[in-house]
């Protein structure tokens, strides 16, 4: 197997998600890490109460756009917006999105799951995900809070504005959805479901806006958490 960490893989064909592993090294050793991401996550079942949770301290910033791991990325110029877990900061180091949304809630698939990746000191990800319905209506996308230059590659936005109200949702210990998918990786989901103006997607049509969702993993023995949220 090769062990070049700049391997080509994709979301079909022999490079797909089923195939990862046998790409190189790199994904094999990734893989084997036993707690995947994404997973289905249900209320139905018994879960475990979760006390202490994020904490949120975004404000505007400028991001640029980026196309790699087959997707775009909106890439923070500046470490200014982070969250809080436990007393360590993690700072948002990158905003992606997938079509159709990875993590199923309830049985149900939504049309986009964003992610918003984070690092703390020690290298440690945590990734929130937020979970949209594409719709007509105008919504945050059309605030005069957020300025959206696509032929300069920059945007300024407060990234709050990408969450629902209430920020109820789900926490376990996952993977990284695509190669290589090393983990731990401190997994939030909101259970709460965003619109998302269709018109967001136009200039990402073509080349970026294609179905780029990880499977479902199997949830195996690993404690789900949920936490309610406030208004």
């Amino acid at each position: 197997m090769k062990k070049n960490m700049a391997v080509e893989w994709d979301y079909s064909g022999e490079k797909g998600p089923e195939h990862w592993e046998e790409l190189c090294d790199w994904f094999a050793q990734a893989a084997k890490f036993k707690w995947q991401s994404p997973i289905s996550l249900p209320h139905n079942e018994s879960l475990e109460k979760l006390n202490q949770t994020i904490t949120f301290h975004y404000q505007k910033q400028r991001f640029t756009d980026k196309e790699f791991k087959n997707t775009i990325h909106l890439v923070p110029y500046d470490q200014l917006s982070y969250v809080e877990l436990e007393g360590q900061k993690y700072y948002l180091t990158d905003i992606h999105f997938h079509v159709p949304a990875e993590h199923f809630i309830n049985g149900t698939q939504e049309d986009i799951e964003f992610h918003f990746v984070h690092m703390n000191m020690h290298k440690e990800n945590l990734v929130v995900g937020v979970m949209y319905r594409l719709t007509h209506h105008k919504c945050w996308l059309h605030d005069s809070k957020n300025h959206w230059n696509l032929k300069k590659h920059e945007h300024w936005s407060n990234p709050i504005f990408f969450f629902p109200e209430k920020r109820s949702h789900y926490h376990y210990i996952g993977s990284l959805t695509t190669p290589p998918t090393s983990g731990p990786i401190k997994w939030f989901v909101m259970d709460q479901v965003h619109e998302l103006n269709k018109d967001f997607l136009i200039p990402f049509k073509g080349h970026y806006v294609k179905p780029n969702n990880r499977p479902l993993q199997s949830s195996k023995d690993r404690k789900i958490y949920y936490h309610a949220g406030e208004n």
